[in-house]
């Protein structure tokens, strides 16, 4: 699939504030399951100073600062990408991989260490635990029948509640309320899978959905590390397993790397609305 995508925020100030360096994550990847062919960024009021660096998780980011005081910053990104993966099922598991828990060898445990931490070091979670033993046993140990089970339950019993700002919900409280935003469910998918020893991230980016719906919102899902797969996506929001109908921006061990802009400003605690509008245009290629 081939996907126009333009994502506007706009942040108006009630008075004017100083720019402090900001980090825009909004550089779609380029990896073998898809190619950013076309980007464009445009900042108002312009910055004094631009620049494209990768992450120590290799995700593109863009650092920008600024000189005078402003009472807006406007942030266009304008990018086109083709997806690739129309089958998310391709592939074929190292045998150690099939089932659950997973022996790693020593050297890829080291590499994957960050994507088996829980959510909060030192405070496992009893609910999320609960769940992923319950699923073990359902699963019969298989891994990607353990997934599998763990994308639907989440889609068919939480309620999808629209939650534009904030950090994701911890896991237990995600799974108890039954309901949340897509960055909820992908934080308990992630400890989750994480309870059991699955290597797992959270991915920014955006998802197809209904090419006549207007509005868009970015959207959140989850990486799993499948030994002779590589990273394996899965949405929870919408119990699918990841092709090409998603376009991921960034993807981390933590939540908060994946934050589409991040930055601050002075004086502190001027208040400020934030203002994003979404298009995306698709078209087989």
């Amino acid at each position: 699939m081939l996907y126009h995508i333009v994502h506007t925020t706009t942040y108006n100030y009630q008075e004017a504030v100083t720019l402090r360096p900001h980090t825009i994550r909004l550089v779609p990847r380029s990896d073998a399951e898809q190619k950013l062919h076309k980007f464009s960024l445009e900042i108002d009021p312009k910055p004094l100073g631009i620049c494209y660096n990768s992450d120590l998780e290799n995700n593109v980011i863009v650092q920008t600062w600024f000189k005078e005081p402003t009472n807006f910053l406007k942030v266009e990104v304008s990018s086109e990408v083709e997806t690739f993966r129309e089958n998310p099922f391709d592939y074929l598991l190292e045998s150690f991989a099939l089932k659950l828990p997973i022996d790693y060898s020593a050297s890829l445990l080291t590499l994957l260490s960050p994507y088996l931490q829980r959510q909060y070091p030192g405070n496992i979670d009893p609910i999320a635990t609960q769940l992923a033993q319950e699923l073990l046993v359902a699963s019969s140990h298989q891994t990607t029948t353990f997934l599998s089970k763990l994308n639907q339950q989440i889609y068919e019993t939480c309620q999808y509640l629209i939650r534009e700002t904030g950090d994701p919900l911890p896991a237990g409280i995600t799974w108890k309320q039954k309901a949340g935003s897509c960055r909820d469910f992908a934080v308990l998918f992630m400890e989750v899978c994480r309870a059991v020893g699955l290597a797992a991230r959270f991915v920014s980016g955006y998802q197809e959905g209904d090419p006549d719906q207007i509005e868009r919102d970015l959207h959140a899902w989850v990486e799993v590390y499948l030994p002779g797969a590589g990273w394996r996506g899965y949405d929870p929001t919408h119990g699918l397993a990841v092709s090409d109908r998603h376009i991921p921006l960034v993807a981390s061990a933590f939540p908060n790397y994946t934050v589409p802009i991040s930055g601050s400003f002075s004086p502190p605690g001027t208040h400020f609305s934030m203002t994003p509008k979404i298009s995306i245009k698709s078209n087989q290629n």
